[in-house]
């Protein structure tokens, strides 16, 4: 299994964004002002043959030598209860197209796949509630808007999806998904920024999506 190097990982990522521990040491300080994410489908893709490489760096393939095409995004977030408490031991997937537009899927066949590309992760979340991948800025699929697929898995209850969408992207008025979540507020959730981190060398973006679900864990 690929690991991140070094320089790649949670901590040195957000620190280089200048970012203190200070933003996770607080659980529910903000609770008040949190919204429940809105679930949304899974969608046809789901991958139908899980990648033998499931960890949280979807830009290299195990040991390939050569890294997935696309803008190398940094994304993280926490999951979150619905006070506001960070939930541990959630395991979070994402899955999404390639930059061909190609899902990770026996029946897309629409266009060349990019076999660098993992297009499938998992990350379990800790005390903090965090996650963290390396992928790409999601770019449009036939039909659809750039969107992330996300599913969060736990034990004792059911598999919870839900998808994030790019702010700013002309599609997202015209994608049928994104326009069905209704309240304009719980659509701004699930929308988030892809921002330049600044001093990168070739050009990669930070984004963050904070995940509030609907109940409080057992414990």
């Amino acid at each position: 299994m690929h690991l991140i190097p070094p320089a790649l990982t949670r901590r040195n990522f957000l620190r280089s964004l200048g970012v203190g521990a200070a933003l996770f040491a607080v659980p529910g300080a903000f609770a008040e002002e949190l919204l429940r994410t809105p679930a949304q489908t899974e969608g046809p893709f789901y991958p139908d043959h899980l990648p033998l490489d499931t960890d949280n760096d979807l830009i290299i393939v195990n040991d390939a030598l050569n890294p997935a095409v696309g803008e190398i995004t940094h994304l993280n977030g926490r999951i979150l209860d619905s006070k506001g408490e960070p939930i541990r031991n959630a395991l979070v997937e994402i899955w999404q197209v390639d930059n061909n537009g190609v899902y990770l899927h026996s029946r897309d066949k629409h266009a060349a796949r990019d076999t660098n590309f993992q297009g499938f992760g998992r990350f379990l979340t800790g005390a903090t509630g965090e996650y963290y991948f390396r992928t790409i800025k999601p770019v449009l699929y036939p039909g659809r808007t750039r969107h992330i697929h996300f599913a969060i898995k736990m034990k004792g209850r059911d598999k919870w999806t839900t998808q994030c969408y790019v702010k700013g992207e002309p599609q997202n008025e015209r994608d049928g998904i994104y326009m069905g979540i209704k309240d304009s507020r719980a659509r701004d959730s699930v929308t988030i920024d892809f921002a330049t981190i600044k001093g990168s060398r070739v050009g990669e973006l930070a984004a963050k999506f904070d995940i509030v679900l609907g109940f409080t864990p057992q414990t």
